[in-house]
């Protein structure tokens, strides 16, 4: 079932850049940003291929997939901004996240938020969602444009230089990134059961007093 859907947002994603140029990659690239499933992984490679025959230059395909990034990424910032944190303020406290922890938050990302939002934009999964944190803690808006910008410009270039490098056989690399972004999904997966686990303790220890 899984590899029927994957099959058919692949099918998707090489209809809309075969019909569509430029613009299907940035509006692929913003709608990946944006948290809807459409890996770049494909969009990127398929591009680059597409580099080899003539269709497409690389230095555009890089620029306007971080073109789609930045504007998938500021809807992202927006609804973070605007109704992340009404949410978490709400209904945080079912999730063992209190307000003391989203000040909290708030003052890590003043400090650290410029640098995450950089590096975060070159993890798979977590380059498309640490857009939410960062408007829910709302981070200076002209560096999180900036940082988003400039960070996701090595992941698109990575992605599309090696799509040049293997010419038709580009789909090849999609098989290594999925396995990756099992991975990463592992992590953060074991990270925040880790973290309820932790609080979920320290909520009992008193009573056990």
């Amino acid at each position: 079932m899984i590899s029927i859907i994957l099959e058919t947002i692949s099918n998707f994603i090489l209809l809309v850049i075969e019909k569509t140029g430029y613009f299907g990659i940035t509006l692929l690239m913003a709608l990946e940003s944006a948290g809807i499933p459409i890996p770049s992984e494909i969009i990127m490679p398929f591009s680059g291929f597409l580099v080899t025959t003539g269709r497409f230059f690389l230095w555009l395909v890089i620029f306007w997939a971080t073109v789609g990034n930045l504007l998938g990424s500021l809807i992202l910032y927006i609804i973070g901004c605007y109704g992340g944190r009404r949410f978490i303020l709400k209904y945080g406290p079912y999730f063992f996240f209190s307000e003391q922890e989203l000040k909290k938050s708030d003052e890590w990302f003043k400090k650290y938020g410029s640098l995450a939002v950089f590096l975060g934009r070159m993890l798979p999964i977590v380059r498309t969602y640490i857009s939410l944190p960062a408007g829910v803690t709302k981070i200076n808006l002209p560096k999180f444009i900036i940082y988003t910008f400039t960070g996701s410009i090595p992941w698109n270039f990575m992605l599309a230089y090696i799509g040049v490098l293997l010419g038709q056989n580009w789909k090849e690399i999609e098989v290594y990134f999925r396995k990756f972004d099992y991975l990463i999904l592992i992590l953060i997966l074991a990270a925040i059961g880790w973290w309820g686990w932790r609080k979920l303790q320290r909520k009992r220890a008193p009573n056990e007093i």
